[in-house]
């Protein structure tokens, strides 16, 4: 595939509880689909081996539609991208095998992505040709997840520095957790993005960790959240019921402004102002508010990726796996999936 030649990708998302195959055509998305699993709500969370069934089911639908929507064949296919990790172990291994089988039928080769390095170049998906919303390098990126929340400076898609991260929980499994606690039900982020909208940010105070560098916890903020709603249930036992919005919001506030200090003092001593937000977090409303505030303030230029790039999801996989094919950074096919690592 030199020359002139278009380079079509296949990316496959395979790490938790979403199946997802994307096709890429010159870095531009021709299609993304997704099958999301329905049957983790009534556990309160992924049941690895619950989701590592479903992903057998649906990997094969999923890449059919996917080159059926983008209209290719798979003959025409220059690559098969795929997320090697980290993840659940057993969600990972549906992914790994279906693309290496894939990539050997149709003798092309085989690119391994690292899961969190995808969704930092979430950013890099063009919806055209002439898309040009990408930030330039080096940039910060706030890459918030139910299982990371690490500030990284991006010096190219292939050189990631972290600069900060959680020492325990996430963020996201923190908004899980007291979506949890509250009796409110799973998963928590959307549930507490909408309550927040009609609450009052300024109702409850929960403790905020002082963490030092750049470095964030969120443990003490669930164990404060826990403590405080048992006292309050104790003296009203529908004070969730009555409150709820305050809560909500008030939990919001505090994981946002912990969130935004330390990405803050990361501009101030990086001195760059192109910053970034990435991961299931990032498509939180008070976040993306946050974001707004901060560039209006503080003269940052933001870069925010559409909804259906926060999540997991095959596009960020695909677009890695151009990249890397351009510089034909292939895998071989020995390599093995790792459930976890950070970006290094």
């Amino acid at each position: 595939m030199e020359g002139n030649q278009d380079i079509y990708i296949l990316g496959l998302e395979s790490s938790c509880d979403d199946t997802s195959a994307a096709v890429m055509k010159n870095g531009v998305l021709l299609s993304n689909i997704t099958a999301s699993q329905e049957v983790h709500r009534a556990y309160g969370g992924v049941v690895p081996e619950l989701a590592s069934r479903a992903h057998q089911q649906n990997v094969v639908p999923v890449v059919d539609q996917a080159l059926k929507r983008a209209g290719i064949t798979k003959e025409q296919l220059s690559g098969v991208a795929f997320t090697r990790g980290p993840g659940l172990m057993g969600s990972l291994l549906v992914g790994v095998s279906f693309a290496k089988g894939f990539a050997r039928s149709l003798e092309i080769p085989l690119i391994d992505v690292n899961h969190l390095q995808g969704h930092v170049m979430a950013h890099f998906i063009k919806s055209s040709e002439d898309d040009n919303s990408m930030p330039p390098f080096p940039f910060l990126c706030l890459l918030v997840s139910g299982g990371n929340s690490q500030i990284v400076k991006v010096n190219a898609y292939n050189d990631m520095e972290i600069l900060g991260q959680t020492i325990d929980d996430a963020a996201g499994e923190a908004i899980d957790k007291c979506s949890n606690v509250m009796g409110l039900g799973y998963p928590g982020g959307p549930i507490i993005d909408k309550l927040a909208r009609k609450g009052n940010p300024k109702a409850f105070t929960f403790s905020e960790p002082h963490i030092p560098e750049l470095n964030y916890s969120f443990s003490g903020l669930k164990t404060s959240f826990l403590y405080s709603l048992q006292k309050w249930v104790q003296d009203d036992p529908d004070f969730v019921e009555h409150h709820k919005e305050d809560l909500a919001a008030s939990l919001e506030y505090t994981i946002v402004d912990i969130l935004m200090k330390k990405l803050k003092l990361a501009v101030k001593q990086t001195g760059i102002k192109h910053v970034g937000v990435a991961g299931g977090v990032s498509a939180n409303t008070g976040l993306r508010n946050a974001f707004h505030d901060y560039a209006a303030r503080y003269g940052w230029t933001i870069y925010i990726p559409k909804f259906s790039y926060t999540t997991d999801n095959a596009a960020m996989i695909a677009c890695v796996g151009t990249f890397k094919y351009k510089d034909k950074d292939f895998c071989s096919i020995d390599k093995p999936a790792f459930s976890k690592v950070t970006l290094k």
